[in-house]
């Protein structure tokens, strides 16, 4: 991991406003050319319905377009009010396919003198795969990403390395409710015809899909939009009684997507509106939205869709990015998503950057020479444990007193990417259990954990106390350190290097003797400390700095 990493450079701030069927959103983000990464600082939604259509068909109504003007104004106030250097604006399925919708575009060029692009179904497509990439960690295996719109619905298959296939199909939560629905309940006519009109539409993508598919693939199904996240909110309300945040990373499963279809189905609007986390104008539109859904996954017979909150708007963020050359290659939103997103936060609640990257390269190295002797725990977890110790003092920032509770809520609230939300709560209660009282069954959020996610705790808490001490005065005293484990006596020997000669370490070694009873007792070992002589070995940079690289 390179030490520029660490350092402070000036910030660009830049808007990207998303002009689809149902809604104008806009995100303000600032971006950091070093870490090459951003942040998002302001969020604007207007539901404007510019999908409505005027007397001739599909030509934007000047009601909509009344709504939308003064939406956009708003943004771009906002905008400004950030002082962007650029404002970003991309117009999808309802403006392309207007016949009235580049007399849109001027209106707004004159009005508000903000120039709107116009894109493809492709392209659309396209930046929404640029905007899942800077916000999950995808894996090595393909995956599927589904957004559904207003107007149209965008499907991406891809892996880490490519996209294998992209199509925009129109199909949309707004146009398939204007157009097929006109019963309130659905009518079982009305039901069955917007059903076989959906599997028609999308026979053609889906058999692309397949056939860009290897024998035995099942790729992960990513999905983003506000129609899907609404339904995991649902989802999350009915069975867990509250919605997780960020929602990033939480499975919705296809069998109560099934049941809640039907639900949906024998509900008038007002029945609809009673339904948790249903607001007025998605409960309009939400039954041809979840029947989408639906339909994509059992043709494709895939089990549950994850939620991505990252689409079109933060894909342009990125794909300015690549064009400005602040990013090279959009696989870097790839490949250190998660690192990017841990350094993120920690610069945002000002933790000592050398000291917390110390903490974490020696976890990582304890469990990387503890590994097949004491544990054997994989890849995964090795990368929980360096963003949890990363991360496992910036409770400070709310009070040094009971900072490790501090800092589990922190992380667990934090907007951190690329990370499931049982991770995100397993890196949380790493941070926690850094000092004071091990983990016990008695805390109710460890208890809450399942069997494999204690232990996980249990044992990686163990490895970053041991980390923790091993640098006391926060200066970096020891430059490395060599493991041995004598499997027979069950003895962990730590050989200390120190960093400066002719320092004994003493602060150190008293300080992991005084913290090394939870790592003994978890592990059932004994351990100690020989600080070695100065001269011993000649560490270098490369010798304590375990990358997330290699992850």
């Amino acid at each position: 991991m390179s030490n520029t990493l660490f350092a402070s450079t000036p910030e660009t701030r830049i808007a990207a406003i998303d002009v689809g069927t149902n809604s104008i959103h806009m995100v303000v983000v600032a971006i950091d050319p070093l870490l090459k990464t951003f942040r998002i600082i302001a969020r604007e939604k207007d539901t404007v319905r510019l999908g409505e259509t005027g007397l001739k068909p599909q030509e934007l109504s000047p009601e909509a377009i009344s709504r939308a003007i003064p939406a956009l104004r708003r943004c771009q106030d906002l905008a400004l009010s950030f002082q962007v250097e650029s404002i970003l604006a991309a117009a999808t399925s309802a403006t392309r396919e207007a016949p009235n919708g580049q007399a849109f575009l001027q209106q707004v060029k004159d009005e508000l003198n903000l120039s709107i692009d116009l894109i493809s179904g492709q392209e659309e497509a396209r930046r929404i795969y640029l905007g899942v990439l800077s916000g999950m960690d995808l894996a090595v295996s393909p995956h599927l990403v589904i957004d559904i719109g207003g107007g149209s619905t965008e499907l991406i298959l891809a892996e880490r390395e490519k996209i294998r296939y992209l199509s925009s199909t129109k199909v949309g939560a707004v146009r398939l409710t204007r157009s097929l629905i006109t019963t309130d309940p659905i009518s079982s006519s009305e039901f069955n015809n917007l059903i076989g009109y959906i599997r028609d539409q999308l026979k053609r993508p889906l058999e692309d899909i397949r056939d860009h598919l290897q024998p035995g693939e099942i790729p992960q199904l990513i999905g983003t939009s506000g129609t899907i996240e609404t339904l995991a909110t649902v989802y999350a309300l009915e069975t867990q009684g509250s919605v997780p945040s960020p929602l990033n990373g939480f499975p919705l499963p296809l069998d109560y997507l099934q049941d809640l279809v039907k639900r949906l189905a024998k509900r008038n609007y007002a029945e609809r509106l009673e339904i948790a986390g249903l607001i007025d104008k998605r409960a309009e539109i939400i039954l041809a939205g979840a029947v989408i859904l639906q339909e994509v996954m059992k043709i494709l017979q895939l089990p549950e869709v994850v939620i991505c909150e990252r689409a079109l708007r933060e894909g342009m963020i990125v794909d300015w990015m690549l064009s400005h050359r602040i990013i090279e290659d959009r696989l870097q939103y790839q490949d250190r998503v998660r690192e990017r997103s841990t350094l993120k936060i920690a610069r945002k609640y000002r933790v000592n950057l050398d000291y917390s990257r110390k903490v974490a390269d020696f976890a990582v190295l304890l469990f990387d020479q503890t590994h097949g002797q004491l544990h054997h725990w994989g890849e995964n977890e090795r990368e929980l444990l360096w963003c949890g110790a990363f991360l496992h003092n910036v409770g400070i920032f709310v009070s040094h007193s009971s900072h490790h509770k501090h800092s589990y809520y922190l992380i667990r609230h934090a907007e951190l990417y690329g990370f499931t939300e049982s991770e995100v709560e397993v890196m949380a209660q790493i941070a926690r259990y850094h000092r004071k009282s091990k983990p016990k069954k008695k805390h109710e959020a460890f208890n809450a954990l399942s069997k494999l996610h204690r232990d996980q705790v249990s044992q990686l808490s163990a490895i970053l106390r041991i980390a923790v001490a091993l640098d006391r005065r926060q200066v970096g005293a020891i430059a490395t350190l060599d493991v041995k484990f004598d499997e027979r006596d069950r003895r962990l020997s730590l050989g200390l290097s120190p960093k400066f000669p002719g320092d004994a370490c003493e602060l150190e070694v008293w300080n992991l003797n005084f913290r090394k009873d939870v790592f003994e007792e978890e592990f059932e070992v004994t351990v100690s400390a020989t600080v070695l002589p100065s001269d011993s070995r000649t560490p270098t940079e490369s010798d304590n700095i375990s990358q997330l690289s290699r992850i």
